[in-house]
């Protein structure tokens, strides 16, 4: 049975503890190995590594930087297929999607190769007489990075491509249920160049966070997880004087008006619901149909629900895989229970199936209709694919619903007019908006995030934002003097009052 290793100062280091979670097959049901929930001795032996390393680090030059960046990414390419054998083992997505979580996460990298132009500041010549003034953009130190399941390579690597060419260290937390692609990838940064200590990794559970969220030497918290905890993680870091972005949970709507392409609407439904078995914070689970167009698309959807190939993601040509674990598949499930009790009506229930009787953690695509707003299938994050649809009258009730909603991570529209995905991409209360597209997760060169409850902290994650996180600005003011006889080098008493 494979054992997580930490990673500390450039090596693989078991971890002493006892203490300890099983790591699953989702496919299988079988336990394949045990995630070490490391002592505060580990932790803190791999936050002083991270602090020693940013001694050079951080001042090392952008050429440097810059260039073991395009080797890691060389070596992340050369490694995909490995990488994305073992998101699959430990998560349950298809093979298909761990090698686009790959991908996604290369883009994070790809940007970051331009560190020596994103660091630019800025610069103005002679702001009085002989005086100029520009800014530096520096390092913050040392960074927490906490990472869930369901993206073990993607989302430490959008934090980490940013984090590390701006000069920072890092201390990495993954997933207690997927730690093992996360460990690798690690392992390969340092293949690539990265020198020992820049980038430390810790298993572990609530007590190895609470060192990262506590501890005088880290100075940023960057988290993915849901809403609850992100919102804890925000109030404890905050509290210990640190910079912090946790971005939480999600309740994502695809509103389809009338005019829209029906059988376009119905596929991007379908692959953004069901896709990674609905396991991501970008999933739509809420279809809202605008007047008449329910009746169009509600059979469209549960035909091509119906055809989807469920089974081990392993084996090539899946659709969806299992979900994470048996606990989490029984949670999903139990909506479908409430959502009838409430009034609900199951057009689809994966439920009915022999894959949901094991011995993976199986659960076929289910929908259902008259979904209202008070029930709980509506008010909570369900992380599964489970999609419930919601009737309204028009455009302006859907974007009533959208904007009521405490969540505002993503919203999309699907429509024929311009003129009202206009209106809806201008008044929808959500920090990514698509307009006929599934999924409106941003390419690496923008920033990923949202509103609301969906993000605590003022900036988002990646891109031109992830810069912004992972530095902090200095403006110099400087003045040089003619050596000249005669020279006043008396300053006037009003210079540098400002208040």
């Amino acid at each position: 049975m494979n054992v997580a290793d930490n990673f500390i100062a450039g090596k693989r280091v078991q971890s002493k503890s006892n203490d300890g979670h099983s790591v699953w097959n989702p496919a299988t049901g079988e336990e394949i190995g045990r995630t070490p929930f490391s002592t505060a001795t580990e932790v803190e032996s791999a936050i002083a590594a991270a602090v020693k390393a940013g001694e050079d680090w951080g001042t090392s030059s952008l050429a440097t930087r810059q260039q073991i960046l395009f080797s890691i990414r060389q070596k992340l390419v050369d490694h995909t297929e490995e990488l994305a054998q073992l998101i699959t083992m430990e998560n349950g997505k298809t093979i298909e999607d761990a090698r686009m979580e790959l991908r996604r996460g290369l883009e994070a990298i790809e940007f970051s190769c331009g560190i020596p132009h994103l660091l630019k500041g800025e610069h103005s010549s002679t702001v009085a007489t002989g005086i100029d003034v520009h800014s530096i953009l520096q390092p913050i130190g040392v960074v927490a990075c906490i990472t869930p399941f369901n993206f073990p390579v993607m989302v430490p690597l959008w934090m980490l491509a940013n984090a590390i060419a701006c000069g920072n260290t890092a201390v990495l937390k993954p997933s207690d249920k997927t730690p093992s692609s996360s460990v690798r990838m690690v392992e390969l940064l340092f293949e690539a160049g990265l020198p020992a200590g820049v980038l430390n990794l810790v298993q572990g559970d609530k007590s190895a966070v609470d060192i990262l969220l506590s501890h005088p030497d880290i100075a940023a918290v960057s988290f993915i997880g849901s809403t609850p905890v992100a919102k804890s993680v925000y109030e404890t870091a905050a509290k210990n004087g640190k910079r912090v972005q946790a971005l939480g949970g999600a309740k994502n709507h695809l509103v389809v008006l009338p005019d829209a392409d029906m059988d376009a609407a119905a596929s991007a439904a379908v692959a953004s619901s069901f896709g990674a078995a609905g396991e991501r914070c970008m999933a739509v689970s809420v279809l809202v149909a605008v007047g008449d167009a329910a009746d169009k698309l509600i059979p469209k959807v549960a035909e091509l629900a119906k055809g989807l190939n469920v089974g081990d993601g392993a084996t090539g040509g899946r659709d969806l895989g299992p979900l994470v674990t048996g606990d989490h598949r029984d949670r999903v499930a139990s909506y479908l229970d409430s959502g009838v009790e409430e009034g609900a009506t199951i057009v689809l229930d994966g439920r009915e199936d022999d894959l949901y009787r094991g011995p993976g953690f199986f659960l076929r695509p289910s929908i259902m209709d008259n979904v209202k707003p008070g029930m709980k299938a509506y008010k909570d994050e369900i992380f599964g694919p489970v999609l419930s649809v919601i009737r309204v009258e028009n455009l302006g009730d859907a974007l009533e619903m959208v904007n009521e909603n405490p969540y505002g991570n993503g919203a999309v529209v699907f429509t024929e007019s311009g003129a009202n995905a206009r209106e809806f991409q201008l008044k929808c209360n959500a920090g990514m908006v698509g307009v006929n597209v599934p999924i409106p997760t941003p390419v690496g060169w923008f920033s990923f995030g949202g509103w609301k409850s969906s993000l605590f902290g003022d900036l988002h994650m990646y891109g031109p934002d992830g810069v912004r996180f992972f530095t902090r600005q200095k403006v110099v003011t400087s003045r040089w003097f003619q050596k000249t006889e005669g020279t006043d080098k008396v300053f006037p008493f009003h210079m540098g009052v400002t208040a």
